[in-house]
């Protein structure tokens, strides 16, 4: 086992989900791409935006690696190949198809948000005694509440209190990569601020590399200037790209209507890694999305952002083995 992390603390990561239940078997496949942590998602379901109550859906409604069995299960097998986990639950809101974005979530009254936080903080420590008991590395106190987040500073501090009464590793808030990360006003509470990484970095589709890294330019000031206001490090919880044509022009959407395009997927990668990896407040990222029981023999002919069985994989497997940047960067070109 390599362990990079432990010579330079940046998280080679991807964000793993087990629909049913896996062996060890799909791990290697992990470890040959170096990669040294998994972030898992479990969730709480909300019936609207306005609902002040949160649920932990039964079991045979979820994803088995959503269970509490399967989160367990996940960090033992991937602990026996060195490899450490980030729990990161999140909401879902209304139903699958009639979903809402979790940055939209609004009480009508002040009584509404106190029941709201109530419902929350029993969410987040049930998932904090889970990491806490499975001995995971790292947890998620939240992720994209933007409008829970702002205006609510107390209340949050107040759940970070909480949770480190339960949970003893490192702990993190992953933030929509606009508005949110720059204004959230409780990282000194944390020890790492995460950001969902979505950030657009072309109005074209299939842009070079050349204009890939331009874009990432025009973000990394603001992501420089706010880690070194709040003197923690910065950590891509989340980011990735579709194999299609437009992956970088709004790379938060899941549209399966555009055009196929498996080097555009590898070049977004690059391009993240060029431009962020060699930060020294950079430490980490983690690829959306792994699927452990994922048929490669299709990948040519999807547009969905898994990186397994395409270039991109290629991509984070290099960036990933080492971290040092790449002598060549001609040998880099997708």
């Amino acid at each position: 086992m390599r362990d990079y992390f432990s010579r330079d603390g940046r998280m080679r990561g991807v964000c793993f989900v087990a629909g049913r239940k896996i062996d060890e078997s799909v791990f290697e496949p992990l470890v040959k791409n170096n990669v040294e942590w998994i972030s898992q998602t479990p969730f709480g379901w909300m019936r609207s935006a306005d609902s002040s109550e949160i649920q932990i859906a039964a079991a045979g409604d979820i994803f088995w690696g959503e269970t509490d069995e399967g989160l367990a299960a996940t960090a033992r097998l991937a602990r026996q190949f060195g490899i450490r986990t980030l729990l990161k639950p999140h909401l879902w809101v209304a139903g699958w198809r009639d979903t809402v974005w979790t940055g939209e979530i609004r009480m009508k009254s002040e009584e509404a948000w106190k029941a709201w936080f109530e419902s929350y903080r029993l969410f987040i420590l049930h998932y904090a005694e889970v990491a806490e008991k499975n001995r995971m590395e790292a947890l998620a106190v939240g992720a994209e509440l933007q409008g829970a987040t702002l205006g609510h500073e107390e209340e949050w501090r107040e759940i970070v209190r909480r949770v480190r009464e339960v949970y003893h590793g490192k702990l993190t808030y992953a933030a929509n990569w606009d508005h949110e990360f720059e204004a959230l006003p409780f990282w000194d509470a944390l020890d790492f601020a995460g950001v969902q990484a979505y950030f657009p970095l072309s109005e074209k589709s299939d842009p070079s590399l050349e204009e890939l890294l331009a874009g990432w330019n025009r973000h990394l000031p603001m992501l420089e200037r706010v880690a070194a206001r709040i003197r923690r490090p910065v950590v891509f919880t989340e980011i990735g790209y579709k194999s299609s044509d437009r992956a970088s022009v709004e790379p938060w959407v899941w549209s399966t209507r555009d055009r196929i395009n498996l080097e555009q997927q590898a070049r977004c990668y690059e391009a993240m890694f060029r431009a962020s990896w060699g930060k020294p407040r950079f430490k980490g990222a983690y690829v959306w999305k792994w699927f452990p029981l994922y048929d490669t023999g299709r990948s040519a002919g999807d547009n969905n952002f898994s990186p397994q069985g395409k270039p991109a994989e290629k991509v984070l497997a290099r960036w990933y083995s080492s971290p040092a940047v790449p002598a060549s960067p001609a040998a880099s070109r997708p």
